[in-house]
């Protein structure tokens, strides 16, 4: 609809929700030129020690001490959301997001879009003062349903699944403000890339089986010693490594590159992670859900290893319950994995054929559409369990 501004919100708790966001705002950019999508970091308007608890602390305590997160996960979506604990984080983040509110407020939206329940909350209790009257929307970012997502006033959710749409019907959200968009990836991964000419720009043959070995942004996992090992394996494939911005570790595996010519691609940073997929035959990868979204619109199998306890945890389960992915607890059993697909293609293209079944290349166009002409319309298309 011509006119509207739509805020986006992220937070950088990990990269996932931030990705996300500019999926949605990629979106827009190509196919709604005539709104106006600004995708803001709700902690870049929150004190120092609100951004510490949701960047730098969440992200030490699912890398140090895993358990203690799942213990912390569980116990905050089984909490009532007014008993006192809630209540009192809720009084504190308020008091700790005020210039987030002042810019919502200065900027004046149409509608604003949250990729991660901490924004969503803090609005919600704008929208109950009567500060703010705008729709707000919230998209859920993992194939799971933490209770804090769910908050009061809002216009409507955009759920990953049918099942998280069931589980928020469960909890009581009207049917028609659920919306199963799934969970929105940029536009390059809706594109038919060429195989070949991806293949070639990374100086490997199109025609061998490829694997694609992702550490995320960081480049976390012992990359080099995994590719190491896999590159053991008997058989004519190749592999390609994301070592994203841990350059002791794309300096390692190029290293080992040397020793495997034409059969390694080391490969550090990058914007196109969608050229990437589309040499590959199969990922290995933790199951975030942003990531996880990424491989499912190019119909990518996966292996799925170091899943954050949680939310990583129900989207990996997802992934195997659908027979787009397997699971390697540790590196013999990755080993084994590998061994055994190579031996069984059959296999292996028929967890392609279950990926390409759950990808939404077109989430992102769903929630815009959704956003700026259902509301407009007073549209009430319910969701039915």
């Amino acid at each position: 609809m011509a006119g509207k501004t739509i805020v986006l919100l992220s937070v950088p708790a990990g990269a996932g929700h931030t990705r996300v966001a500019e999926a949605i705002r990629a979106c827009a950019a190509a196919d709604y030129p005539d709104a106006t999508v600004i995708h803001l970091d709700a902690m870049a308007f929150a004190t120092p020690r609100l951004r510490r608890v949701y960047t730098d602390f969440y992200i030490r305590l699912i890398t140090r001490a895993p358990g203690l997160w799942r213990h912390i996960y569980r116990w905050t979506d089984a909490a009532r959301p007014d008993g006192p604990i809630n209540r009192l984080r809720r009084w504190i983040e308020l008091r700790d997001s005020r210039l987030l509110v002042n810019e919502i407020a200065a900027l004046k939206p149409d509608a604003v879009i949250c990729t991660h329940f901490q924004p969503a909350e803090i609005l919600a209790q704008q929208i109950a003062t009567g500060a703010l009257t705008c729709p707000v929307w919230v998209q859920v970012t993992d194939f799971d349903l933490h209770r804090m997502w769910i908050q009061p006033h809002i216009t409507g959710y955009f759920a990953a699944n049918d099942e998280v749409a069931f589980r928020l019907y469960a909890q009581g959200i009207a049917g028609h403000a659920i919306h199963v968009a799934g969970i929105p990836t940029m536009p390059a991964f809706a594109i038919a890339h060429d195989r070949a000419e991806c293949a070639r720009a990374l100086g490997l043959n199109p025609d061998l089986p490829t694997f694609l070995l992702m550490g995320g942004g960081a480049g976390l996992g012992g990359l080099s010693l995994v590719a190491q090992q896999l590159l053991a394996i008997p058989g004519n494939f190749q592999l390609i490594v994301l070592a994203g911005k841990n350059a002791v570790e794309l300096a390692a595996l190029q290293r080992l590159a040397v020793r495997f010519p034409g059969r390694l691609a080391a490969q550090g940073f990058t914007d196109g992670v969608e050229r990437l997929m589309a040499c590959a035959d199969l990922v290995i990868t933790k199951p975030g859900g942003a990531t996880t979204a990424e491989c499912l619109a190019m119909g990518l199998p996966m292996i799925v290893n170091a899943p954050i306890p949680g939310q990583e945890e129900q989207n990996a389960n997802y992934l195997l319950e659908h027979g787009a992915a397997l699971k390697a607890v540790d590196l013999p059993t990755l080993d084994y994995r590998i061994r055994y697909l190579m031996a069984h293609p059959a296999k292996l293209a028929e967890m392609a054929a279950c990926a390409r079944a759950l990808g939404r290349p077109q989430a992102a166009r769903h929630v815009m559409e959704t956003v700026l002409y259902q509301s407009a319309c007073n549209s009430e298309v319910a969701y039915v369990p």
